[in-house]
Formats: structure tokens, C-alpha cells, sequence
């Protein structure tokens, strides 16, 4: 029999963990209602009107404090933004502009998963954006230096 498996090149690892998927397939529930019992999630705790308040106020306030804090970044990295466009409008204030028009669009935003979802994407524009611009401003300083050298 061992020659059988060499012949498929099954190793005794594998056969362990064939095993142990057959026993956990045959030791399953036996009824549907352990079934469901086992993979449905179970209701959470009921809590009174005051507990759902401090929760949802506590969730609030920890996105406000990441949504405040995206906005003082954005802020903060824009001043490295001093070039003009073609119009001559700074482009520093064309983005503060823009950062301040998206937070207010996304203001009264109340699903979770929406605010999460703006919030990391707002961060990773942030640090593209200045990784972009950090870029740039060595490729300067290089050409720079060896132009004059």
C-alpha cells in the first residue's frame, strides 16, 4: 500500500491533512438547526437607549477625530504645492479647495463603511501625493547637481 502512495507522490503530511478533512466532513452537525447554530451569527446583546447612545457617540467621535485629522494632513501637505497652474491660481489653493468641498459633500455621511472606506482612501491619496512630490524633488536636486558638476 505504501508503494501505492509513492507512486502518487503523497507525502504522510498530506495524507494527515486528508484525514483530517474527512473527519471533520464526517463529524459535521447532524441536524440543520445545529448547523445554523454553528454558522449563523447570534444576535448581539440588546442594550438599553442610553449604552446604544454612548456607543454610537463614541463611534462618531473617533471618525470625527480621523476625519479632522486626514483634513489637518491634507492641510499640511499641500503647502508643498507652491507652483501656479495654467490660469495662474496656486495650486496649494486649488487643492485646499477641492480637500474642503469633498468633506463637506461627505459631511452628513452615516454608514461606517462609507466614512472607513473615504477616510482610508483619503489617506492614501495624501501619501501618494507627497511621496510623488518627494520624488519629483530629488530628481531636481540630481539634475541640479549635475548640471553644476
Amino acid at each position: 500500500m505504501l508503494r501505492k502512495f509513492q507512486k502518487y507522490n503523497i507525502t504522510t503530511i498530506q495524507l494527515a491533512q486528508r484525514a483530517i478533512f474527512w473527519r471533520r466532513l464526517h463529524n459535521g452537525p447532524d441536524t440543520i438547526e445545529e448547523m445554523l447554530d454553528r454558522h449563523l451569527v447570534k444576535e448581539k446583546p440588546s442594550y438599553n437607549d442610553d449604552e446604544n447612545e454612548l456607543l454610537t457617540r463614541q463611534r462618531l467621535t473617533s471618525t470625527r477625530r480621523e476625519a479632522l485629522g486626514l483634513y489637518r494632513d491634507i492641510l499640511r501637505a499641500t503647502r508643498f504645492f507652491m507652483w501656479p497652474d495654467s490660469k495662474g491660481v496656486l495650486w496649494r489653493d486649488i487643492l485646499r479647495e477641492n480637500a474642503r468641498k469633498e468633506f463637506e459633500d461627505a459631511r452628513f455621511e452615516k454608514d461606517p463603511e462609507v466614512i472607513t472606506r473615504l477616510l482610508i482612501g483619503g489617506g492614501d491619496a495624501v501619501q501618494a501625493a507627497l511621496d510623488k512630490v518627494a520624488e519629483k524633488q530629488r530628481e531636481q536636486i540630481e539634475k541640479e547637481q549635475s548640471g553644476t558638476s
